[in-house]
């Protein structure tokens, strides 16, 4: 099949799914954050995927300055005991990180395919 007979998915659709950029239906990722080697669907290449660090740094980003604003804020506003600072933490600094960290990483990859962007090379 012809890539021009593909609907044209939004990278934002596919992406957070984890779904082919191509098809929307085939699986983007083997298992929590390895790229599978191809579409089982429609046969696209996942080599093009540079995954890098790009999603980790966003995903920590979010979760570092809203988990640390909201200790921060309810140390000043209740002062409350140790442990509800740590139980703030785990949840902001831990658990949210690693559910954000596969679909901020499929949408940045279902982008690169989309924009067809590579890594930069002198000529």
């Amino acid at each position: 099949m012809d890539e021009n007979h593909y609907p044209d998915f939004s990278p934002f659709q596919t992406g957070m799914r984890g779904k082919c950029p191509r098809c929307g239906r085939g699986r983007l990722f083997d298992g929590y954050l390895s790229v599978a080697k191809s579409c089982a669907n429609c046969g696209l290449s996942f080599s093009f995927a540079d995954g890098g660090d790009g999603a980790a740094w966003f995903v920590m980003l979010f979760a570092c300055v809203f988990g640390v604003g909201g200790i921060l804020g309810i140390e000043v506003a209740y002062s409350p005991p140790i442990w509800v600072h740590m139980l703030i933490g785990a949840v902001f600094l831990v658990l949210i990180p690693l559910l954000l960290l596969r679909p901020v990483k499929g949408l940045l990859l279902a982008q690169q395919w989309k924009t067809n962007a590579h890594e930069g090379r002198l000529h």
